[in-house]
């Protein structure tokens, strides 16, 4: 399966680390894997895997922060007078066509996941993220806390479509319809947020309308 994957020679250290590690992911579980194995992989010596990692799961976070960098870099700005549910799909599945070289190597750290707490917590901080800026991308704001919210959203979102594309052998017919009731979903729970978001400032207004004939009694009566 490894030798199914895109030769990284002539790129940089870190590129080579990178390409080395996914090599033995998608043969071996993530906890297996160590930085001697993937310095000796990729033809580096410690010290200059050192320079540019501090831990496997850091490459990991690196060939991640790649899928992004090549999915933003095909977001076509022609798409910006499309509906953001639209934008977004185009956003995800460019993002799971991107991931499909290293499709056994994203299966084998989620296996690892299912079995680990502690590293299903740090991939979905890294998941969170990429999702900020798939959501940026497609046109939805990812600030503040209701874009926090969104992100883990989507993060969630995601992760299920993953699993689903896992799943299917050949084509991405189910990952596509996944996706788009996935996004449905979201659509109608991002406007059900909206709408909690809209319940504090009303509540402020109320009480500023209803603290008003207060404070302007004690003027009233000074001018008396």
């Amino acid at each position: 399966m490894a030798d199914d994957l895109p030769r990284a020679e002539g790129t940089s250290n870190r590129d080579k680390a990178i390409h080395a590690f996914l090599a033995l992911l998608a043969e071996r579980r993530f906890e297996d894997i160590g930085l001697a194995e993937v310095a000796g992989r990729a033809g580096l010596k410690l010290s200059q895997l050192r320079a540019d990692f501090g831990s496997t799961l850091a490459i990991y976070a690196a060939h991640v922060k790649q899928i992004d960098e090549a999915v933003l870099d095909g977001t076509d700005s022609d798409t910006s007078e499309e509906p953001h549910r639209d934008r977004l799909f185009d956003v995800l599945m460019r993002r799971i066509e991107t991931l499909t070289p290293h499709k056994e190597a994203v299966r084998s750290i989620l296996s690892s996941a299912r079995r680990n707490p502690g590293l299903a917590f740090a991939l979905n901080g890294i998941a969170l993220r990429s999702q900020k800026w798939m959501l940026e991308a497609a046109g939805i704001s990812a600030s503040g806390p209701r874009g926090m919210l969104r992100a883990q959203g989507a993060a969630l979102l995601f992760a299920r479509v993953v699993g689903v594309w896992l799943d299917e052998d050949e084509g991405v017919d189910r990952t596509m319809a996944a996706l788009d009731r996935g996004l449905a979903s979201a659509e109608r729970w991002d406007g059900f947020l909206g709408d909690l978001c809209a319940i504090p400032c009303a509540l402020r207004g109320s009480r500023r309308r209803r603290r008003r004939p207060l404070d302007e009694g004690p003027a009233e009566a000074s001018a008396a």
